[in-house]
């Protein structure tokens, strides 16, 4: 009886109409839906704090892009301005680094806010304010702390300050007193706070009679709120222009924040440029102070030496001779100046550790030497400058070190090599000039011991000289250092705001307000299994359906001669549907009518009731019998007698004529009662008894309507099938699942049930299931607003 193949055989199209009619009933829901949608929109865009976006864009040094053009362009030929190689990738994240963001929240205080209270909501003031609010003493607590003070003007010299939160304890940074003067200082926890008067411009910003909030948040919660809105990205590709930009509810403080930024990296870039700078100009120093001293010996040297030997112009007189000494004379001085040079560096090589700069423009000669300590110098001041930001863990840093180390040791080889080759180049000059020395054997010894003093001498001077351009080459360095960026436009906030976006939010309150019920609907349509219409059974079944009977609020017999309601209007048409079912009936025997159903308490016993009572309008002789022998209950409809069919089953002597009663009110509707409940009833009605019974009233009966036993529960209804005409199987709505349709169609598909149709009981035409009945009838339409609280 399970199986059910009616589902796929007979599928319907979808039905547009009949899909949207279910949520079209509920017109209702959807407006105030909507409408509610629409003012929930309207008071948040009225209390939320509309946010702005504040961008600026700079070019920003970049050799590998072209950057910009050097102010240090001029001295190139002095080799300046190529030490220091900028990268754009690492320019934008010194631009995010929190070091960075936290300098500027420093130095524009951006961590005490005024809030100013307002008809709708408070609202942060910036800029244009009626007071200054300035703590004197700003140690570590107070940039940990939370601070919230409530401002009220009392005079023009004076005002209230009192603790916002008076029962936190933790909380309180000033005393009991309340009342302060302008310009006074007011000691609190945290040192003295002065609070200044200022005059604003904005009328509506007067301190007279106005609460102002003075908030002072931890200065790492307004950083990280800095550092997660602001946006640092490349304009393009290909060039190294570079936009910042910040959404802020209040335009000045991000235009502030955003100019501030760009001046900080500025100066914080050129104190790095000029770092190594300055650290070349104090080993100048420390140098030039050394070669003073010794070129201030040597000068001795010789005028003791002249003195001692009362000498006058040793040269003059020694010319012819060391003309051909003099090539190699110069050669060993520029090689003693290198040589000199070279163990100074790696003296100082070997001193300093790898956070040291190391000298440039020093060693000349050797451009491979020069380059890599302009390499080492560079990474060392890119470590340092990511160190800001960063810990000695960091993976960068340590790869760093890593090739830091590795360059530090190139150039302590290379100069080594440079020092060895020097040495042979100085072996090989003393050789050839020993040669010459031979040949002037004859010069007195006094000329030797000068000329050894002259070398001396020279090279000393020579040296002095050499670091005197190097330190005003220095000078010039550190007078016109470059700035790392460049300003192209300056911050400016939109006159529109990016958030909340109100078309976008009105539409949202408004798809909202159609999702909701729709959501509502569709679930609740989801999750019911039960039968509500006709649409219900299409597709799942194909058993005949002769009609729906709407719900009736009367628990008696509905169908008089005078009814117009809906529920009569079904039963007219039930009636004439059932003739044709029964149209194959010979004439001059009784139409026989059998009711049953899947599970009681779905109608059929009143479904029998006022369908007998219907055919008995139409002037035909009408027999009702309750056959439902285990629950009768034409009893609660009916006024009639309490013996019936089972006390005729069940007794030899009692007669038909003396059981069926005339029902008041109709003059053809007769009823046989079922009678008391048999111990026996499927027994009972295996008696040869019951089909005399039918053989005898078929032929006294127009029609003779059976309401039977549910299928589902009893054999009762089976045993008696054969007597049936036709079968009405009554299904109530929002009663019975859809999955039990399976029953009436195993009866079907299995023909147990002669001539089988459906009726649909207790259908909803309110809420759009079912059909309505009536013409002519006008009825009262209800207020929608009544509708709404009604559905």
């Amino acid at each position: 009886m399970e199986n059910n193949d009616f589902g796929d055989e007979y599928e319907n199209d979808f039905d547009l109409k009949a899909f949207l009619n279910k949520y079209v009933i509920h017109w209702q829901w959807f407006v105030l839906a909507m409408c509610i949608g629409l003012l929930a929109a309207f008071l948040y865009l009225r209390y939320t704090v509309p946010q702005y976006n504040v961008s600026t864009t700079i070019l920003v040094k970049d050799d590998k892009k072209g950057g910009m053009l050097s102010e240090l362009s001029a001295f190139a030929d002095l080799g300046m301005g190529g030490g220091m190689q900028s990268n754009l990738d690492n320019e934008i994240e010194i631009l995010k680094s929190r070091t960075l963001v936290e300098s500027t929240v420093r130095k524009l205080n951006l961590n005490t806010t005024l809030i100013i209270a307002g008809k709708i909501a408070d609202r942060e003031i910036y800029g244009d304010t009626p007071i200054s609010v300035n703590f004197m003493d700003k140690s570590n607590g107070f940039f940990q702390s939370s601070i919230d003070l409530n401002f009220t003007e009392i005079s023009p010299t004076s005002f209230e300050l009192v603790n916002k939160a008076e029962n936190d304890s933790s909380k309180i940074i000033i005393g009991n007193k309340k009342e302060f003067q302008y310009e006074k200082p007011i000691m609190t926890k945290y040192g003295a706070l002065i609070i200044s008067k200022l005059g604003v411009s904005n009328q509506k910003l007067n301190t007279s009679g106005k609460s102002i909030r003075i908030v002072v948040r931890p200065l790492e919660n307004v950083v990280q709120s800095f550092q997660g809105r602001l946006k640092v990205e490349p304009v393009s590709k290909s060039s190294s222009v570079v936009a910042l930009s910040i959404t802020s509810p209040v335009i000045k403080r991000a235009e502030d924040f955003l100019n501030n930024l760009t001046v900080i990296y500025n100066e914080d870039a050129a104190a790095d440029k000029n770092f190594i700078s300055e650290n070349t100009s104090v080993f100048i120093a420390n140098r030039l102070k050394l070669i003073t001293q010794e070129l201030d010996g040597v000068e001795q040297d010789v005028q003791s030496f002249k003195k001692s030997n009362q000498l006058t112009d040793i040269e003059s007189e020694a010319k012819i001779f060391i003309e051909g000494s003099n090539e190699y004379d110069k050669k060993g001085v520029e090689t003693e100046i290198q040589l000199n040079m070279v163990s100074s560096m790696l003296n100082f090589l070997k001193q300093s550790t790898n956070a040291d700069l190391l000298p440039t423009n020093i060693i000349s000669g050797d451009a491979s030497a020069a380059g890599m300590i302009n390499s080492y110098n560079q990474l060392v001041l890119d470590r340092n400058r990511i160190l800001k930001s960063a810990t000695e863990v960091n993976p960068s840093v340590v790869k760093m070190n890593q090739e830091i180390s590795s360059l530090k040791n190139n150039v302590q080889g290379s100069l080594q090599r440079m020092q060895s080759n020097l040495n042979i180049q100085k072996r090989n000059l003393n050789s050839e000039e020993n040669i010459l020395n031979a040949k002037i054997g004859k010069i007195p010894a006094q000329e030797r011991q000068f000329r050894v003093i002259a070398r001396q001498q020279k090279v000393k001077e020579e040296l002095y000289l050499y670091l005197l351009q190097k330190r005003e080459e220095t000078a010039i360095s550190l007078a016109a250092t470059e700035p790392n960026a460049r300003v192209i436009d300056d911050a400016k906030g939109d006159k529109i705001p990016i958030s909340p976006k109100k078309n976008i939010i009105y539409l949202a309150g408004l798809l909202m307000g159609l999702l909701i019920p729709f959501g509502i609907i569709y679930t609740d349509d989801l999750l019911d299994t039960k039968i509500k219409s006709r649409l219900d059974l299409e597709g799942k079944t194909m058993i005949p359906f002769i009609g729906d009977l709407p719900t009736s609020d009367t628990p008696s017999i509905i169908m008089k001669a005078e009814s117009r309601t809906s529920s009569a209007e079904a039963l007219r048409i039930i009636r004439t549907n059932l003739e044709f079912m029964l149209s194959k009936v010979p004439e001059g025997m009784a139409k026989t009518i059998f009711l049953t159903s899947t599970f009681p308490k779905e109608g059929k016993t009143f479904v029998s009731a006022n369908l007998a009572a219907t055919f008995a309008l139409s002037d035909k002789k009408i027999l009702l019998i309750g056959m439902d022998i285990r629950n009768p209950r034409l009893d609660e409809y009916l006024n009639i007698p309490e013996r019936g069919f089972t006390n005729y089953l069940s007794s030899n002597n009692l007669k038909l004529e003396d059981l069926i009663v005339k029902y008041d009110g109709y003059d053809n509707l007769h009823v046989l009662p079922a009678g008391v409940i048999p111990p026996n009833p499927a027994e009972l009605l295996m008696s040869k008894k019951v089909d005399t019974l039918f053989e005898t009233l078929k032929a006294q009966y127009d029609y003779i309507i059976v309401d039977t036993a549910p299928v589902s529960l009893v054999t009762d209804t089976l045993l008696i099938a054969k007597h049936a005409d036709t079968f009405i199987y009554v299904a109530r709505a929002n009663f019975l699942e859809k999955r039990m349709l399976s029953i009436p169609n195993g009866l079907y598909k299995d023909q147990k049930l002669p001539n089988m149709c459906m009726l649909l009981n207790d259908t909803d035409t309110t809420k759009g299931y079912g059909y309505g009945y009536g013409y002519g009838n006008e009825l009262e339409k209800e207020p929608w607003f009544k509708k709404i609280f009604k559905a």
